[in-house]
């Protein structure tokens, strides 16, 4: 059973990591250039959480460039806050989830110490 909880201890810090990829997007969202990175949770050996982090880039939306004399475009973020908001409420729920399986955990061994104490 400590293996379960291992597992779930993995995807809890898996999901902290996935929460502060996305929370780096909408903190840069409005910089001009940047790159959204994305984190994927996968399963590893004896089924604890890992997680990737890759660069996605996509290109951002060319707007005109109020500072530039020449008429060029400039390339605004590829983060989209609607996307971002709809990962993050999925993390939630995920995070959630293992805490409840571990608080669980921590009862039903308590029940069990006091039924043997």
């Amino acid at each position: 059973m400590v293996s379960s909880i291992n597992s779930n201890v993995s995807a809890l810090q898996a999901f902290s990591r996935q929460m502060a990829v996305s929370a780096n997007n909408v903190a840069n969202s409005l910089s001009d250039d940047f790159k959204k990175s994305r984190a994927l949770n996968t399963e590893g050996e004896n089924g604890m959480v890992e997680s990737t982090i890759t660069k996605i880039n996509t290109p951002g939306p060319l707007v005109d460039d109020p500072l530039s004399e020449t008429g060029e475009l400039k390339e605004l973020s590829n983060t989209d806050i609607a996307e971002e908001l709809v990962n993050q409420i999925a993390i939630s729920h995920g995070y959630k989830a293992n805490t409840k399986v571990i608080k669980t955990y921590e009862e039903t061994i308590g029940s069990l110490i006091d039924l043997l104490g």
